[in-house]
């Protein structure tokens, strides 16, 4: 199997981790990735002020890998998100492609439609499979409590990601359970993590947040897992500077490919526990030390 990686802005700039531990986990379970120095932003920011820029910047991305005939894997549920809906919208709307073709060409692009844009979630769970993934695993936690938090651009709009049930979605859960640990059963799962409106409305964008750590410590979980950069950072940096403010308990976040590269033996600062602002090392702590080389 092999993918164009798109690390996206917010990763190689401040979720480093994240990039490090997904490319270890993905080596282990022979998942080749081909690196673009071409790739853009996915256009997110442009999306609600000027479409065609937010298309154009999303088209030169996915051409770029038409042109080399390989689908994308983000690991950024919102560059998954706009990059999903640029090729809907292209996809739809014969008159729009057109002119994005037109201003493709001026760089000696053309974009068809051909390339299938995946998330690492997805590729993990349809491409690689739970079987392949358990195959790598050499330990596995026990007694250990995971709220899994899904994220919003991946889910909806269901029709355009066609990520999971946006309802029921059970990938992120299965994925967390092959590791031996529990993903529990908790009411704020698919709710926001407050990240969009940070830096417009921050009282609201942190009310969130607490509502979230709080459902999660509601239903017992000893930590929230997060498979996005932004939800990451919500509630890694912005909820120590909650911690700092109120005094709270954290609820510390781990990303997905730190808790499954964990049982896969591959050393903690190649999968950036450090990194973390908050302190994520007692994890190895669920490990259940009876079982090792599992089969």
């Amino acid at each position: 199997m092999k993918y164009a990686m798109f690390l996206g802005c917010n990763i190689p700039a401040r979720v480093t981790q994240y990039e490090t531990a997904a490319r270890a986990v993905l080596r282990q379970v022979d998942v080749q990735l081909v690196d673009f120095r071409e790739f853009n932003c996915c256009g997110y920011p442009m999306r609600n002020t000027d479409q065609k820029t937010f298309l154009f910047s999303s088209a030169v991305n996915l051409a770029l890998a038409e042109n080399a005939g390989l689908d994308i894997m983000a690991l950024c549920k919102c560059c998954f998100g706009s990059l999903k809906e640029a090729q809907h919208i292209l996809k739809e709307e014969g008159d729009v492609q057109t002119e994005i073709n037109r201003l493709l060409a001026q760089r000696g692009l053309k974009y068809s439609g051909k390339p299938q844009v995946k998330h690492f979630l997805s590729v993990l769970y349809h491409d690689v499979g739970l079987d392949a993934i358990k195959s790598k695993i050499t330990r596995q936690y026990e007694s250990f409590k995971i709220a899994t938090h899904y994220g919003c651009h991946a889910l909806r709009p269901s029709k355009v990601t066609q990520f999971d049930d946006p309802v029921a979605p059970v990938i992120f859960d299965k994925l967390v359970e092959v590791t031996g640990a529990v993903s529990v059963d908790w009411n704020d799962k698919l709710e926001c993590c407050g990240a969009p409106i940070l830096g417009v409305n921050d009282d609201l964008s942190m009310n969130l947040t607490g509502r979230k750590l709080a459902g999660g410590r509601k239903a017992d979980a000893d930590f929230l897992c997060s498979a996005c950069p932004y939800c990451h950072l919500q509630f890694d940096t912005v909820q120590q500077m909650m911690v700092s403010e109120n005094g709270d308990d954290p609820l510390a976040s781990v990303l997905y490919p730190q808790l499954l590269g964990l049982c896969m033996g591959i050393d903690e600062k190649t999968l950036g526990l450090q990194m973390n602002q908050l302190d994520i090392s007692n994890i190895t702590s669920f490990f259940d030390l009876g079982v090792e080389n599992v089969e």
